[in-house]
């Protein structure tokens, strides 16, 4: 029995017989099956010599007689037959991969993701067209204004968040963590003449957001580090902010991918102020493949990119 089963696994798994080791296993499974060569062919759609030449080649490679044949037909050896469960344990793989293939060329419909423009703009619109190659039917509407879109009332199919959903049937995926800094252009930091004491730069000027803002963590974060003072600049969009900055006007608060980016020099790495990144997706949609397949592709891009979305890039 050992020997048969080194033969065996030699032949399963062996590189030098790829070209042909499906071909030869579905013969010798129709075949086994069927128990004549006629009602093997037939089923196979080939001629019954060729069929014969693949067993005899099969027979041949393994160094082992799998059928004794009779006038009535071809019965299993007990090589052949200790053979049979590894045969259809292949014939199973190659119809889930068959199956993977015809659902990867087939998939098609609408996917509507909702997620921050920020992340859209830098780091999932840049790899769109990899997603668009292997599957080009599927049609991404993409939502960049989190603040109104509600999973729960199907106005997204799945979001990229950095708040956690505390209500509703969804499926929740925590990715990684986006960081944030303190950020200023070179020219403003050559004229700086301002100390660090406990987060408070005196002499500093700080950039924010405009008071309908004032929900973000960012904003929150500077209202409270300034101790009532006013920023000398506000803006509605972190665009602003960062070409703001850029201009020299003074010091931001910026997630750490998007500042170094932009050419900003980081003034203070850690402010207190990661967030967690969370996919969540409609209970309902989770098991949909295009859904699956997207989202899929947004764990993977999140993955590639968490040293530079946490700041973090030892």
């Amino acid at each position: 029995m050992k020997n048969i089963e080194a033969s065996g696994n030699e032949f399963f798994s062996s590189e030098k017989h790829s070209e042909w080791v499906w071909d030869d296993t579905r013969s010798f499974l129709a075949v086994a099956r069927t128990g004549t060569l006629s009602g093997a062919a037939s089923e196979l759609k080939i001629s019954i010599a060729t069929l014969s030449r693949r067993i005899e080649r099969l027979e041949s490679a393994l160094k082992l007689p799998l059928f004794i044949r009779h006038q009535s037909g071809y019965q299993l050896t007990a090589e052949g037959s200790a053979l049979l469960e590894k045969a259809e344990a292949i014939e199973t793989a190659a119809r889930n991969f068959s199956s993977q293939v015809a659902t990867h060329t087939t998939m098609a419909g609408r996917v509507r993701f909702a997620t921050a423009e920020n992340l859209a703009n830098a780091i999932i619109l840049p790899a769109l067209p990899e997603f668009y190659r292997k599957y080009p039917q599927i049609i991404i509407e993409l939502v960049t204004d989190t603040s109104t879109v509600n999973l729960h009332s199907r106005e997204a199919d799945l979001a990229l968040r950095m708040v956690r959903p505390t209500s509703g049937n969804v499926m929740l995926r925590k990715l990684g963590k986006l960081g944030y800094g303190l950020y200023a252009s070179k020219g403003y930091l050559s004229k700086r003449q301002s100390e660090v004491d406990s987060n408070i730069h005196s002499g500093d000027l700080f950039i924010g957001w405009d008071e309908r803002k004032s929900h973000l963590i960012t904003a929150q974060w500077l209202n409270k580090a300034l101790k009532g003072s006013s920023p000398i600049l506000t803006t509605t969009s972190l665009l602003g902010q960062i070409e703001a900055a850029k201009a020299g006007l003074g010091i931001a608060v910026l997630p750490h991918f998007l500042a170094l980016e932009s050419g900003l020099v980081c003034v203070e790495a850690d402010i207190g102020l990661d967030q967690s990144i969370y996919l969540a997706i409609q209970a309902d949609m989770a098991h949909s493949p295009r859904i699956r397949v997207f989202a899929d592709f947004i764990v993977d891009l999140v993955e590639q990119n968490r040293h530079k979305l946490s700041g973090n890039n030892e």
